[in-house]
């Protein structure tokens, strides 16, 4: 019997240690298949900081650095510059680039790095307890809100694809969800595109990806995807917020 669906060579076989109905293995997937796509699988470097996907070299088949919390940028451009032959990405959480990290991605975008960031935004700390985030919703409960995010205390929730997208070096910047199917090929369109930017030497790229946490939301799966539709896309609206070619 034939074999239709087969897994990515560039995505390692093992098993995971992402929670039951956690999206980052989807977006794991989109990417391994876009560098298998694109053939450039053995000049590609993938950074990753502290955050769930601090064991994210455990999932792909290339080489893999680890940066400090919020220093994916940082140590990524190190690697570009020194070797501008290589294809290299930051996998990134929210609670790393939107908070302790909010410098290192600005200021790398706004020089231009010719790197990719996959952002993954599930509006909660992850790996650490379920904290509050730069991106927790206006009332949303986390360990640290237990009564919920109070705005007037603590401000809204920080758009970081909008935030981005304001600066004037040119840049890719796209939000993107993984909720739904049609949903997942839109998220796989805009990271492949990024990537091929990056192929071209033409910006800085980054993909956020708005995803769910059903162990620190205390949802069921089914319920977080829900919540996430619901609650998440109304306020973080999904589309390309910059191109290169609109500079």
């Amino acid at each position: 019997m034939a074999k239709v669906f087969l897994k990515p060579k560039a995505l390692a076989d093992t098993h995971t240690h992402y929670c039951p109905g956690c999206t980052h293995g989807i977006i794991h997937r989109l990417v391994a298949e876009v560098i298998d796509e694109l053939g450039v699988q053995d000049t590609t470097v993938g950074v990753a900081p502290v955050g769930c996907s601090v064991l994210a070299y455990n999932y792909f088949n290339f080489d893999f650095q680890e940066a400090a919390h919020g220093r994916a940028p940082a140590v990524a451009t190190g690697i570009k510059r020194a070797r501008p032959d290589l294809t290299v990405f930051t996998y990134q959480g929210d609670g790393d680039l939107a908070s302790i990290g909010m410098a290192e991605i600005i200021h790398a975008a706004n020089r231009g790095e010719k790197f990719v960031t996959i952002f993954v935004n599930n509006a909660v700390y992850g790996m650490t307890g379920g904290q509050m985030a730069p991106t927790t919703m206006p009332n949303q409960i986390s360990t640290t809100s237990p009564a919920g995010r109070d705005v007037a205390d603590v401000g809204m929730p920080i758009k970081v694809a909008e935030l981005l997208a304001a600066l004037q070096t040119p840049a890719f910047i796209s939000r993107q969800a993984v909720l739904k199917p049609k949903q997942i090929f839109k998220a796989k369109k805009a990271i492949k595109k990024a990537f091929q930017y990056q192929l071209e030497g033409k910006c800085f790229s980054m993909v956020e990806v708005v995803s769910t946490c059903p162990t620190n939301w205390g949802l069921t799966p089914v319920d977080s995807l829900k919540w996430a539709e619901d609650k998440l896309l109304s306020y973080y609206k999904l589309g390309d917020y910059k191109t290169p070619e609109a500079e």
